[in-house]
């Protein structure tokens, strides 16, 4: 059955594609930050074991290429693995349940090591899972059309990609949606096992289609795997070539050719034409390194900057959305606007040029990126180094007040209700201070401890009085999350609620510790002094910023209240990071979808999921790339780190540029079609002899 010319079967396969990708984007998306506030991994372990996941995706393949070709076939493949993924998924998803462990209801698990056993086995399950059928869907659609359906079966590749980004898109708007509700029995967090427990359905779902469109399918019996076939002819040429090292033997046109002892023609042209493209493959992998940072470095890199979109608020894993969304307007254009305009120039854009240039697209990427980085660090604060003590000064009375600290001496001005920024003192010199305030003045001794923060709460009453706080805070809140403290500057006792928050009693003139709150709200401040409840709307306060608000009084149930910034808000936009993302959109259009045609157009036909298989490894190694760079740099600056990447990118461009220059291009239908002719001859032959033999014999 076929509908618009295209087999009906397809329609299944891209369905089924669908939901698969949407599962696995979905559960990719919000993993690195899963790791970082549900594991609580630093920045560095979530990335390197983020990429350790991506690289086992891309690995696996080969395996369910193995067992696809030579075993089970590509139908029977892609659906034992995908319970295989529907399972890991699921295990996923119940590894983030935090009152799994939470037997104090304390809302963090008691027992994490019990959660990364969990989601460690799931991770490896859905690297299974998805590695496996990854070679083999593309490949059984490519099989569902007939010979003379070319133009067809190129138009399914770009559907077929289509589909892995519609997929991927509404799963990475979805699934930090879903991450960002509040849920759990005892206590409320972050929703990771609705996020993770989404793309475990939608890959049953997945599954199901693909079952259901059974009946359809042209499933191609498993014909012995090539790739071991492959492997075994290169090796054995190499033995031969190195038995027959000595001068007498006369030399062979190419290396291979000391496989014809053993290995028909036809073998041997087909394994010269894959090696040929594995050669070019070699410098690949570097785009793959920077391209999966999108989801790692990037999206780390999101949580630091401003989400605040008018009236909506972004997710930091939300930001890679702005990919596939490009790639879905992007294809399109460039296929049917942008080559065709390169064309009418006279320029010959062949495939390999388009690689090269989406090699340096995205090695421009990284330089934006890095950008960038430069403006969000001019922004974060300096925190004290260990033989250091950071003070700030506010002023709660009524009076301008003078604050002199001794050796060396530094003095400051603090008007009424207000505050200085942190000063950095050496906490060895920090002997006393003295405060002058209207006619009164007081000397203290000062006793800090180093690499800490500390503000200094001054107040001319009856007498003058210097309250010490400590700031117990050592770096930004994460996540675009602020930090809120009260100071109580009336003399009776209050009570505090902001939002659904309450904090201990403040006894006059006291502070209060620091409560985490979610970025960019305006909230409600509530205090009941003396029994009368008395509240104001808070300002916003951004994201990832940390406040002080002293309490001054109450007039007519409005709280009169004052802010004092510990912190500044993030202030670099988010949308700063749309044209760094364009760009790498560019290089994976005129790169990942020209790579795929490529390849499928280089290879003999019983050699395509060979190639695949190479491609996919291409993604696996620049995974590991990232760790071994990343790791091997120490760079302390992130911004450095990009720039180094784009600059081994741009490289590797060069030298992929000089190894395209000299690459010709092949029709291996021609020369399968040579074989066959040769074949057809030597059958004739054959039975020409045979038949003189017959003759020969009958006339005995």
């Amino acid at each position: 059955p076929s509908c618009f010319g295209y087999p009906l079967s397809i329609f299944f396969i891209i369905i089924n594609e669908f939901c698969e990708r949407f599962s696995y984007y979905g559960m990719r998306a919000v993993l690195v930050l899963y790791f970082k506030y549900f594991l609580q991994w630093d920045d560095n372990l979530s990335t390197a074991i983020y990429h350790t996941f991506v690289a086992l995706c891309y690995l696996t393949p080969i395996l369910g290429a193995l067992i696809a070709d030579s075993w089970l076939g590509k139908f029977k493949t892609i659906v034992s693995l995908s319970i295989v993924y529907t399972i890991g998924q699921a295990v996923m998803s119940v590894s983030s349940i935090n009152d799994l462990t939470d037997h104090n209801q304390d809302g963090s698990p008691d027992n994490v090591s019990v959660h990364i056993a969990l989601s460690m086995t799931g991770l490896i399950l859905i690297a299974l899972g998805t590695g496996g059928i990854k070679p083999c869907v593309s490949a059984f659609g490519g099989d569902q059309f007939e010979d003379d359906q070319e133009k067809q079966r190129t138009r399914f590749f770009s559907i077929f990609y289509l589909s892995i980004n519609a997929g991927s898109l509404l799963s990475t708007i979805i699934t930090p949606i879903l991450r960002a509700q509040e849920c759990g029995i005892h206590s409320k967090q972050r929703c990771y096992p609705l996020a993770f427990g989404v793309p475990a359905a939608l890959m049953a779902v997945s599954l199901a289609v693909f079952i259901i469109g059974s009946g359809m399918y042209k499933k191609v019996k498993p014909q012995g795997n090539i790739m071991i076939q492959v492997s075994k002819c290169i090796g054995f040429a190499i033995k031969n070539r190195f038995r027959h090292r000595s001068k007498e033997f006369p030399k062979r046109e190419h290396w291979l050719d000391w496989a014809s002892e053993k290995y028909d023609k036809r073998l041997i042209a087909q394994t010269k034409a894959v090696l040929k493209v594995l050669f070019l493959y070699i410098p690949l992998p570097m785009f793959w390194a920077l391209f999966d940072q999108q989801g790692s470095r990037w999206t780390l890199q999101a949580t630091t900057m401003d989400g605040n979109f008018g009236s909506i608020q972004i997710q930091p894993d939300q930001m890679q959305t702005v990919n596939p969304i490009l790639i879905i307007v992007m294809v399109p254009v460039v296929d049917a606007v942008v080559y065709p305009l390169i064309k009418k120039c006279k320029i010959n854009f062949t495939p390999l040029r388009k690689i090269t240039v989406g090699m340096f697209l995205a090695s421009l990427a990284f330089v934006a990126a890095a950008l960038v980085q430069v403006q969000i660090d001019k922004t974060l604060p300096v925190f004290p180094a260990a033989g250091q003590t950071q003070i700030k000064v506010i002023n709660i009375g009524t009076d301008g007040a003078t604050v002199q600290f001794r050796s060396p001496l530094q003095s400051v001005n603090v008007m009424s209700m207000e505050s200085t920024g942190y000063m950095t003192f050496d906490t060895s010199q920090l002997q006393s201070v003295s405060i002058i305030s209207g006619n009164k003045n007081t000397t203290e001794v000062i006793m800090l401890p180093g690499g800490s923060r500390h503000t200094l709460a001054v107040k001319n009453a009856a007498n003058i009085v210097a309250k010490w706080v400590f700031d117990n805070v050592t770096s930004k809140p994460e996540e675009g999350n602020n930090l809120v403290r009260f100071i109580n500057n009336l003399p009776d006792t209050i009570n505090i609620t902001m939002g659904d928050t309450s904090f201990e009693t403040l006894m006059s003139f006291s502070a209060s510790n620091y409560n985490l709150f979610p970025g960019g709200r305006k909230d409600n401040i509530m205090a009941i002094i003396n029994s009368i409840p008395c509240s104001v709307t808070s300002k916003t306060l951004g994201f990832g910023s940390a406040y002080t608000i002293v309490i001054n009084g109450c007039t007519g149930n409005t709280l009169d209240v004052t802010y004092s910034e510990d912190i500044s808000p993030n202030t670099v936009h988010m949308a700063w990071q749309i044209p760094q993302y364009f760009i790498l959109t560019c290089a994976e259009v005129v790169f990942s979808v020209t790579g795929l045609e490529f390849s499928y157009s280089q290879a003999p036909s019983n050699m395509k999921a060979v190639l695949q298989a190479g491609w996919l490894l291409t993604v696996a190694v620049g995974n590991i790339i990232v760790l071994i760079v990343a790791g091997a740099s120490k760079l302390s600056e992130q911004w450095a780190e990009y720039v180094l990447f784009a600059a081994l990118l741009l490289a590797v461009c060069i030298i992929f540029a000089v190894m395209a220059y000299f690459y010709t291009y092949t029709d291996p239908n021609e020369i399968e079609a040579q074989f066959d002719e040769e074949e057809k001859k030597q059958v004739k032959k054959d039975e020409d002899v045979c038949e003189k033999q017959t003759e020969a014999v009958s006339r005995m």
